[in-house]
């Protein structure tokens, strides 16, 4: 079968777009999606995103990692998707739809940059070396000097598949201060199971983490090796956070056709 595909990035973080609004676009198999991601044989993406129809939202997001296994919550992801929906005619002054960690909305600014409201962050299990906090999909953060020097794949592997992760997973941190509100970060993504340009709910999760105001309002710029970000949410003590938005660049790559076996 023939399939039509949209193809978006956000700061290097890349996907797939099948467009099911009106119910036209084929369910497609793991081994199908898995196939479309890969990078080789198939066009190439970090994951896969249906944008479909849902009553009571602008629309619904269902997302699937690049393994073809459908996946937790993915922030650039969203912000694509919010893109993907003003390009096909969905046009909000603010978004409102529903991903698998429930409802999220999203604004799209005069400059292009697309922020998405993530979920409340309710706890961080502190460790002496590390933390750990879930903001849609769960994170394992490592504060470190000279990031770009890290064997990420090896480093971030052992810990990926070390007992305590290794049946459900866990996205991989590592994080330098660059200044009070500056951070350069890199991950390896679950489902991936690779080191991608950027990640959504990772760049959140470091952010949080470098709160530079105890409690209040606070504004990160993240560097990742796909571009910059900007993470804004309020601190309500030492491990709870609140109206959090992820803001940075969205853009369409190309339109295509591709032909899929069954």
């Amino acid at each position: 079968m023939k399939i039509t595909f949209f193809k978006y990035q956000g700061t290097g973080n890349d996907f797939i777009i099948l467009d099911n609004y009106n119910q036209e676009a084929p369910r497609l198999s793991t081994k199908q999606i898995k196939f479309l991601c890969d990078r080789h044989f198939g066009i190439g993406a970090d994951g896969l995103m249906y944008l479909s129809k849902k009553q009571g939202y602008d629309f619904a997001m269902e997302y699937y990692n690049a393994d073809g296994y459908v996946s937790s919550m993915c922030g650039n992801g969203g912000r694509c998707l919010v893109k993907f929906a003003y390009h096909r005619g969905i046009h909000r002054a603010s978004y409102r739809f529903i991903a698998i960690d429930g409802e999220h909305e999203a604004e799209i600014e005069t400059d292009g940059t697309v922020s998405l409201k993530m979920k409340d962050v309710d706890t961080v299990d502190l460790h002496a070396s590390h933390a750990i906090l879930n903001t849609g999909s769960p994170h394992f953060v490592k504060f470190a000097d000279n990031v770009q020097e890290i064997d990420v794949l090896a480093t971030a592997r052992d810990i990926r598949y070390s007992e305590p992760f290794k049946k459900e997973g866990i996205n991989v941190n590592f994080v330098e201060t660059i200044d009070e509100d500056s951070i350069y970060m890199r991950t390896y993504e679950r489902g991936v199971e690779d080191e991608t340009l950027s990640c959504g709910t990772g760049v959140t999760a470091a952010a949080l983490l470098s709160a530079h105001n105890d409690n209040g309002f606070n504004t990160v710029n993240v560097k990742t090796r796909g571009g910059r970000l900007s993470v804004e949410f309020d601190k309500v003590g030492e491990k709870q956070f609140k109206n959090i938005w992820l803001c940075g660049p969205a853009e369409f790559v190309f339109q295509g056709e591709i032909e899929l076996q069954a």
